[in-house]
């Protein structure tokens, strides 16, 4: 049985819905590219190679510490950086 919703969005509302959705997609990729640059950075500053902060995707997306691509150093857990 196909569910029947309530609201059906108008041309108007579905308008401002993409809109949001634009902006919103653009402040995602500005947030993405200031982690980039931060994990450059601590690269650099640090001289370990590939830097990068880990997210875990399975549980809710919490960032949980910050490690290397190449698994070289352990992870630094987020309670120890806090």
């Amino acid at each position: 049985m196909k569910k029947k919703y309530k609201i059906k969005p108008t041309k108007q509302q579905l308008k401002v819905f993409r809109e949001g959705w634009k902006r919103m997609m653009t402040r995602y990729d500005e947030f993405w590219s200031h982690v980039q640059l931060i994990e450059k950075n601590m690269a650099e500053d640090s001289g370990i190679k590939d830097m990068e902060f880990i997210k875990d995707e399975m549980c809710g997306g919490e960032w949980v510490g910050i490690g290397n691509v190449s698994r070289t150093m352990a992870l630094l857990q987020r309670e120890d950086l806090e």
